[in-house]
């Protein structure tokens, strides 16, 4: 029967089985949880003196490494602290001078985690929980999903929890008026031997089961700095792992088993919503988390294992199952980045579908169950240093205190001694963000808390993208650098380029995308140029040539051909009136040449003769004159 068409109240009941069914690894197993314990010394009263054994709570923060002295007070109401305190008027804020209060609180009613949260607002150094029944010490953990509140990470104080027997005479003390003088030490909680530290991450590619998955990638992101440091100083080694569970042999054929299992029934995983009818299935965690140790022993073997924090980071931001991105395709893209051998990985994962065991997997449910004094790994996530489990909040100080304490004294690295810790991730690999090689152009930003894939803004030129697989220019002046990220080619001493400030678009005569390539647009096969019909058309890089056969002339602004006899023709009658034209100015001017030296001429002569016959001339004048007078 198919699942997605089965009623409601069938659906959960076939969860409830596939749940069950995924913890039957566990249950077939003899299994251990260790409770990790840390010592208290009552100094004060006389009567209480001596150490006790108590459980570290998996949250707050345990001063692993140290110690704390203090005084502890048992309120005269909220004695299981389920309820503020402001409520009450009650107050231990510490005063100039005083003790700080380790508060003692009855088991029962609400979480512990609340218990903590109420005594840490009421001003109080740790919190002591008294068990209400007679049995071994237990973890006090964080609750289920369901009653999971936002104050959880914001608790920092320590917490302990102790038997119900040294409650009751610790609460018989306090009431009495006894000043009860206690030590928390912590300092033997995590085994130190030597000046290399050995730790452990048992943690989840599933990015939808709430806030555990998001304190997880949090985690992950805040401490991939100091991780990276110390590990490539040879200060630590450390480790990532991944929890499976297998399918019974009987189950295997279900519909359960092969939408939550991969290589028939042998390693499986929650469905990460809880729903078979909507989203990922189990078995694509257990593929991605097969991914993940694969990337991990790829970068081991090629002496850069610090990659795992790079992959694990990147994969959270770049391939959420909200986006519908939780795929081997975005994984392998976050694998090309980082410069990692995708082949390898491809092998090391194997063929999920085959009915056979995957060594890799196989490997990781063996490191499931306890060895020494290390119990099975049951909570997730888990975080394993020194063969110890640590208890806390998974906080980047928090933690990086504890791997601090499992340095051997007078061994530990200087960032143990100071908090300045800084790595420059940009400086391998180009932190796996977008890089223009041709430019110098990267998107990777070193900050404190590590490494930024983003865009940047280089000469007044704003590049925008995604930061990891692509960055362009926009704006006036970004042709200037690497021609845009546009395409651009020279041939033959002919440059041409499809930048411009726009964006990037293929110049006349090309046709593409503009970024990666330009093809040449042949005008000629298209028809878009020269198509007159006697016209001849020859296609060129960028451009076109057109000319004519029989003797014609190709007119491009007409797209047209026209005689060479007729424009000769033309030609030759204008030469004749030019010629023409010459000759007759010529001769003109010629005559007018002629007729002033010849007026020149005749009027040198007269001169010339009146000074040699003046008689002449004058017996004219007097013969002349004298008729006039009479």
């Amino acid at each position: 029967m198919e699942l997605r068409s089965t009623p409601p109240a069938t659906r959960r009941l076939l969860l409830l089985a596939s749940a069950v069914l995924l913890c039957t690894f566990f249950c077939s197993c003899e299994g251990r949880f260790v409770v990790e314990k840390n010592s208290l010394k009552v100094t004060a009263p006389d009567t209480l003196k001596g150490t006790y054994e108590c459980a570290i709570g998996n949250f707050g923060v345990p001063q692993y490494g140290g110690t704390m002295v203090g005084v502890v007070a048992y309120p005269k109401a909220n004695r299981k602290a389920c309820k503020s305190f402001d409520d009450f008027d009650i107050s231990y804020k510490a005063k100039p001078g005083s003790f700080p209060t380790f508060l003692l609180v009855d088991r029962g009613d609400c979480f512990f985690t609340k218990k903590a949260w109420n005594a840490q607002n009421a001003g109080v150094a740790a919190i002591l929980v008294a068990d209400d029944k007679d049995e071994p010490l237990i973890t006090m953990d964080t609750p289920e999903e369901s009653g999971r509140q936002d104050y959880l990470e914001n608790i920092t104080i320590a917490s302990a929890l102790i038997t119900k027997s040294f409650g009751d005479r610790l609460r018989k003390a306090v009431e009495k008026g006894d000043m009860v003088n206690v030590n928390l030490d912590w300092r033997e909680s995590l085994p130190h031997p030597d000046e290399r530290v050995e730790y452990e991450f048992w943690t989840n590619s599933n990015d939808e089961c709430g806030p555990k998955c998001d304190s997880q990638i949090d985690f992950v992101k805040s401490f991939k700095g100091p991780a990276q440091i110390l590990e490539k100083k040879g200060y630590t080694q450390f480790t990532p792992h991944y929890i499976t569970w297998y399918c019974p042999e009987s189950f295997t054929s279900s519909k359960q088993c092969k939408s939550q299992c991969i290589n028939h029934g042998r390693y499986c995983a929650p469905d990460p919503e809880q729903d078979f009818s909507k989203g990922y299935d189990g078995k694509d965690v257990v593929v991605q988390n097969l991914r993940q140790v694969c990337v991990y022993q790829v970068a081991k073997d090629s002496q850069k294992p610090w990659l795992w924090w790079d992959y694990v980071t990147d994969f959270a931001i770049r391939c959420p199952m909200k986006e519908n991105k939780y795929t081997k395709e975005c994984a392998d893209e976050v694998i090309k980045s980082l410069g990692l051998d995708h082949k390898a990985i491809d092998k090391c994962i194997g063929d999920p579908d085959a009915d056979k065991e995957n060594p890799v997997l196989k490997a990781e449910q063996d490191a499931q169950i306890g060895k020494g004094a290390r119990g099975d790994v049951t909570i997730l996530p888990t975080l394993v240093i020194n063969n110890r489990q640590y208890r806390g909040k998974l906080d980047k100080g928090a933690v990086l205190k504890a791997l601090c304490a499992g340095f051997k004294e007078t061994t530990e690295p200087a960032v143990c001694l100071s908090e300045d810790i800084q790595t420059n991730e940009c400086l391998e690999n180009n932190g796996g963000c977008w890089h223009d090689k041709a430019a110098n152009i990267s998107a990777c930003k070193d900050t404190f808390r590590g490494r930024v894939c983003e865009c940047p803004v280089v000469k007044g030129v704003k590049f925008v993208g995604d930061g990891y697989t692509h960055c362009e220019a926009l704006g006036s002046g970004r042709c200037e650098i690497d021609n845009g990220g546009c395409w651009k080619e020279t041939r033959n001493g002919l440059t041409h380029s499809a930048c411009t400030d726009g964006g990037c678009k293929c110049p006349d005569g090309f046709k593409g995308d503009g970024v990666h390539k330009c093809e040449d647009v042949d005008e000629c096969k298209e028809k878009t140029a020269c198509q007159c019909k006697e016209c001849k058309c020859k296609n060129t890089w960028g451009s076109y040539e057109c000319g004519c056969g029989d003797g014609l002339l190709y007119m491009k602004e007409h797209d047209t051909c026209i005689s060479k006899n007729a424009a000769g023709q033309v030609g030759w009658n204008f030469l004749w009136v030019i010629f023409f034209g010459l000759a007759a100015t010529g001769i003109a001017g010629y005559a007018v040449y002629k007729y002033r030296i010849r007026s020149y001429m005749d009027s040198e002569i007269r001169a010339i003769m009146a000074q040699y016959m003046p008689l002449d001339n004058q017996g004219d004048i007097s013969s002349h004159s004298h008729h006039i007078e009479m």
